[in-house]
């Protein structure tokens, strides 16, 4: 039995029960050696004497293990400790998909796309190592807080070449997700993975299963011959191609089915482009069932021979399950009775502890207690090996490890102090843990300029020293420097530091002035590349004139000096040559009249 706290293969410490199957337990565990949570597979006690149930329990780890993709959870051990048979995988803090559709009822049609898109590709990418899964449900899929989804549970995985393990006339897998063909003792391939992971995909949207009965068998059967209600009639707003898709991948024969999970997934990805909104609903190229290939008008006996086929394939899966659950009546008869015999040396394990506490109580205590009591002797400033030699003499343990601990006062690889103190007066025989001095911590100081000044206030301070944040002008008025961005400090790099002392930090001012574009003889590009670095919004205009050089700054809206904020405006004038005028010919232009001279000085004036 697996206990809090038992350590397995004396590295993976269990810190609580998390799951309990027909084959094996689940606990959460502690992985002393890497200082991570796993989780850890233990097959049950019962079954590890059967060599069958080994087998398949190995087989799991055989399976996954071969697998690496974010969507399946990774393998990280496997082994055999005293008889308990165990596998280590990647610890999923989330819940299953089973418990979410319990809360919620029914998901979004994006959020129903995107736990199928990540579905498929880890499915496709499993079938691609030739690893069936044979059992996919939502209890076997994990979901994180951040919406990732994890393939868990490959413990009756399926690889393709090892047939001697397969059992391909029995029902596997939970019946609500079966394939026809995996129940009706078929065996499985890629595509029974497809088909129960269309009936998921079916009751992410629609929040029920789509075939329910009385027992397994008449859930197999309808499975088998009813056709998948549509999600469409049930919720019209749900477009044609997402119900394509799951009855494609649900469809009663396997060669109307999507070829691979990865086509499947290809499918997904577009499932909501407009052009296949209201595309035509996805006729199948098949007879669904083998009955309906063989019917013609005159041959009647052929459909009497496929209902009798149909109903030796009823026969046999009730044949199938009647012995599964009779067997299942006979375990838990020996079940029953085991814990009848378990019960009555239980009760008498009981009957003696009660009885030893009372002799101890009455008769062994008493003598326990009067063990002397003595004072903690004084160790600090010796040597730990003396202290060891001074509290052993006393009748006191030492503690195997040295605790350290920094220390100003005593020096380095003397003694602190002890645990229990000095002076205590404690029962001999108590375990005293000894602490050496490490000295004091030293602190070299490092070139800062670049760095955050609050990630580096933040280091520095841990170590006990003061750090003050100041601002100052750069050298560089040109430069662009980050908030928080440190430029200067007090200390020069090398400068030894120990708790108590202090450093200043300097931060940029940060207010970049406008220049004078005028005088300086600023051009467009200079004033353009001005604008970009300090993020303005600036406006060039053309300023006609003789004076200047061509693309001179001749006038600027900021004043100089002035300081330049993100976002501000900014409008400029550039130097550009006059344009020449055109001149009126003489013997056709006659003189303006006074009139005329005055509506074209309007116009310029305009």
């Amino acid at each position: 039995m697996i206990t809090k706290g038992q350590k397995i293969n004396d590295r993976y410490e269990i810190i609580r029960s998390i799951g309990e199957g027909g084959m094996a337990n689940v606990y959460l565990g502690y992985d002393t050696i890497l200082d991570r949570n796993v989780a850890i597979k233990v097959l049950r006690g019962d079954l590890s004497n059967d060599e069958k149930f080994v087998r398949r329990f190995q087989r799991e780890a055989l399976s996954a293990s071969s697998l690496a993709h974010p969507n399946i959870v990774e393998m990280y051990d496997v082994g055999e400790d005293d008889g308990t048979y165990y596998i280590v995988m990647e610890y999923v803090d989330g819940k299953t998909l089973k418990q979410l559709l319990k809360k919620r009822g029914t998901l979004t049609l994006s959020e129903a796309i995107d736990i199928m898109s990540q579905l498929t590709d880890g499915m496709a990418h499993a079938h691609d190592s030739y690893i069936i899964h044979r059992d996919l449900k939502p209890q076997n899929i994990m979901i994180k807080d951040d919406g990732q989804i994890k393939i868990t549970d490959f413990g009756i995985a399926m690889a393709l070449n090892a047939t001697q393990l397969t059992q391909t006339n029995s029902v596997m897998g939970s019946v609500h997700y079966l394939p026809p063909e995996q129940a009706s003792g078929k065996g499985c391939t890629i595509k029974s993975d497809i088909y129960s992971m269309g009936i998921i995909f079916y009751e992410l949207l629609s929040g029920s299963l789509p075939f329910r009965g009385d027992n397994a068998v008449e859930i197999a059967l309808k499975h088998m011959k009813e056709p998948l209600p549509s999600l469409r009639e049930e919720n019209p707003s749900i477009p044609q191609s997402i119900e394509n898709i799951i009855r494609r991948a649900t469809a009663k024969n396997p060669k109307n089915r999507y070829e691979s999970a990865r086509e499947m997934h290809e499918d997904l990805l577009t499932a909501l482009d407009d052009s296949r909104m209201n595309e035509e609903v996805y006729q199948y190229k098949y007879p669904e069932h083998e009955s309906e290939s063989k019917k013609t008008k005159s041959t009647e006996k052929l459909e009497e021979a496929a209902a009798k086929e149909d109903q030796k394939i009823e026969k046999e899966i009730i044949e199938d399950i009647k012995k599964k659950e009779e067997k299942e009546e006979v375990e838990e008869e020996k079940k029953m009775s085991k814990i009848t015999k378990i019960i009555i040396i239980v009760l008498s394990v009981l009957f003696i502890v009660v009885l030893g506490i009372v002799l101890f109580l009455f008769f062994i205590y008493p003598s326990l207690t009067t063990t002397k009591a003595v004072t903690v002797p004084d160790c600090e400033g010796k040597k730990v090996s003396t202290c060891e030699k001074i509290l052993q003499e006393a009748g006191f343990e030492v503690a195997t490890k040295i605790e350290v601990q920094e220390s100003s006062v005593v020096k380095k690889n003397l003694v602190v102090k002890t645990d229990p103190e000095a002076g205590r007066s404690i029962k001999q025989g108590t375990t005293i843990k000894i602490f050496k001095s490490i000295g004091e911590e030293i602190v070299e100081v490092e070139d800062y300029t670049g760095l955050s000044a609050t990630t580096v206030k933040e280091t520095l301070e841990k170590s006990g020293i003061i750090v003050s944040i100041k601002k100052k002008d750069p050298e560089d008025e040109n430069k662009k420097y980050e908030d928080d961005e440190i430029i200067d400090q007090s200390l020069v790099k090398g400068t030894e530091l120990k708790k108590g002392d202090s450093i200043t930090l300097y931060i940029s001012t940060n207010e970049t002035k406008f220049p004078d574009f005028v005088a300086e003889g600023y051009t467009l590009d200079d004033v353009k590349a001005f604008c970009d670095t300090n993020e303005l919004t600036c406006t060039y205009t053309e300023d006609e004139t003789e004076y200047v050089q061509e693309g001179k700054i001749t006038y600027q809206s900021r004043k100089a000096d002035t300081v330049v904020a993100k976002g501000s405006n900014l409008t400029v004038k550039y130097a550009v040559k006059p344009k020449p005028k055109p001149s009126p010919s003489p013997s056709s232009s006659p003189s303006p009249s006074p009139s005329s001279a005055s509506e074209e000085e309007k116009e310029d004036t305009e």
